[in-house]
């Protein structure tokens, strides 16, 4: 059976979340494989919002196995807080629909503290992190110094672990002038925690390739968007971890064969949340005109998101990182009523031509936009489910999306409900 990876093939906050809800209907398991509680889906089924960050979109769905993998960082307090927010909704997760990987790093409340007091001591060029301790939990998993969920089972080794990361932790502190970490109350923390997170816990790379020798098929949920991966991204401005679709595998312990296609979501237009190089923002009233339009804010954070057009070289770019097999489309109504609409083909820099964004920040922040222009459409295309509801513009601008990114539409989106769908090609497919 097919297996898919879905991933953000822009900054982020692409629609990911609807998408994967779509596709879960078909899958038996939904695997998280990177990120943390900084990754905001939104969903809207049968009227209802469920707002998630940590947990996979298809914990929502009654009998499909949810998966936390091993790339993701896990903030075991938000972990409890978030489960108990959706069984308020009627949602039921039990270990027999949620697993966590064994080997999942915690995120503890020092990483928060660090993110928070770094981000407000640096006054040469803030990253715009969300200050929830994601990029230093993944720096102690670097550093070897990481609380692992299977730590939280033996207390002497829990109390090893903790005692490692303070030795570096402690010396940070005191360089951003922060009390010295209570070591008592944290671990006093962590052992009232253990029980909640450890009903969860499972070696998750067996339970996967079980599963996938067994015929079920595996939906891999991504979080933010290709380009803040760590290392193709607009780098220092990235989230910690490898966001592009290779990272499913190692985010999880299954083998890169058994991925068998990539969705790209992608927005029809482009937005980005805090700091960072945008060539096609735009900061006039049809910036603004499209922020309003779509919404746009952060479900995490809540900060206004930049927007721009649709920028087709930085797409075309990260569908080739990502091994992209087709594109989901979201949000084409929001482009809705304007009478010309541009995309983006191409930068120029120093009088140069560029058919793709340099990785050098400096010559990122330098390019300009080359647009083209396709006339727009005065018809409404929100709900619409099949090509036929479609006015001839809005093919005429899909069509020359996918002729631009060299990627074909596999599902296009109408609004933020699960149904409102056009169906091209089915990832699940055989």
């Amino acid at each position: 059976m097919a297996n898919v990876v879905v991933v953000g093939a822009q900054w982020g906050d692409e629609g990911k979340g609807k998408i994967v809800d779509w596709l879960s209907e078909r899958a038996d398991v939904i695997a998280r494989f990177q990120g943390g509680h900084n990754a905001g889906h939104t969903l809207v089924i049968d009227g209802t919002v469920f707002k998630l960050s940590l947990l996979p979109s298809g914990i929502v769905r009654p009998g499909k196995l949810s998966v936390i993998g091993n790339g993701v960082v896990l903030d075991p307090w938000h972990l409890v807080s978030e489960i108990e927010k959706l069984r308020g909704q009627g949602v039921e997760i039990t270990p027999e629909t949620l697993m966590i990987a064994e080997n999942a790093p915690l995120i503890l409340p020092i990483h928060g503290e660090l993110d928070r007091a770094r981000e407000s001591a640096n006054s040469i060029a803030k990253i715009g992190t969300t200050g929830r301790g994601i990029g230093p939990a993944y720096e102690d998993k670097v550093g070897r110094r990481s609380i692992r969920v299977a730590d939280l089972a033996d207390d002497a080794t829990l109390e090893l672990r903790v005692d490692r990361a303070l030795v570096h932790h402690d010396a940070l502190r005191k360089g951003l002038g922060l009390e010295p970490v209570d070591r008592d109350r944290l671990l006093a923390d962590l052992r009232a925690i253990a029980p909640a997170v450890l009903d969860y816990a499972a070696p998750v790379w067996k339970v996967l390739n079980e599963a996938r020798r067994g015929g079920k098929r595996i939906l891999f949920e991504g979080a933010q968007g290709a380009l803040l991966d760590i290392d193709f991204g607009t780098y220092p401005y990235v989230t910690s971890s490898n966001v592009i679709a290779g990272q499913a595998a190692t985010g999880t312990g299954i083998g890169p064969g058994s991925i068998d296609f990539v969705l790209g979501i992608v927005k029809a237009y482009t937005t980005r949340v805090g700091e960072g190089p945008f060539p096609a923002e735009l900061t006039d009233e049809i910036g603004q005109r499209l922020g309003e339009r779509g919404h746009e804010f952060g479900t995490v954070t809540g900060r206004k998101r930049r927007c721009g057009w649709f920028d087709a070289v930085l797409v075309r770019q990260t569908c080739a990182t990502s091994g992209v097999n087709g594109i989901a489309l979201t949000k084409l109504d929001v482009l809705d009523g304007f009478e010309t609409l541009k995309i983006c083909t191409g930068y120029e820099l120093d009088g140069e031509m560029l058919d793709h964004l340099p990785t050098a920040a400096d010559r990122q922040a330098r390019c300009t936009p080359v647009y083209e222009e396709m006339p727009g459409w005065s018809e409404s295309t929100e709900g619409a489910r099949s090509w036929a509801d479609l006015p001839a513009n809005a093919i005429k601008y899909v069509r020359r999306v996918e002729e631009l990114i060299g990627c074909p539409v596999a599902l296009l989106s109408t609004s933020p409900e699960r149904d409102d769908t056009i169906l091209v090609t089915d990832p699940f497919a055989d």
